[in-house]
């Protein structure tokens, strides 16, 4: 929906560019720092929207193949880690995360090991 949008504004903001292009056609001089110019102002005002739009749509092709490159570098980074550590934030049927599943099963274990260590105390009791 955004890229219609901005496809919207940006058809928009050309009709007016060029309405007010051939609203201005008289000749006007441009100063070019070493030698004056005289040319129309319809021209003027579509070459410079022209060059605006080039450098913005350069800007945004850079901009957008850097963060692909940033995207590539951190996947890749990702997978790396993945394949050390292991997946360690995975959810199971239940909802529970892998931590807490750890944590729960840790606990389950220290209760049957306490449970063990009576047993063994009556067994000691039965050999004296």
């Amino acid at each position: 929906m955004k890229m219609q949008w901005s496809l919207i504004l940006g058809l928009l903001f050309a009709l007016l560019t060029a309405v007010f292009a051939v609203i201005n056609v008289d000749p006007v001089s441009v100063n070019l720092l070493f030698s004056t110019v005289s040319m129309p102002l319809i021209l003027l005002i579509i070459g410079c929207t022209l060059l605006g739009g080039i450098i913005v749509g350069s800007y945004g092709i850079y901009r957008q193949y850097r963060l692909q490159r940033e995207v590539k570098a951190l996947s890749a980074k990702l997978a790396q880690y993945q394949e050390l550590y292991g997946d360690l934030n995975t959810t199971n049927l239940t909802g529970e995360s892998s931590v807490a599943q750890e944590s729960a099963t840790q606990k389950d274990y220290e209760s049957n090991t306490d449970d063990l260590s009576a047993p063994s105390d009556e067994l000691g009791k039965d050999k004296l």
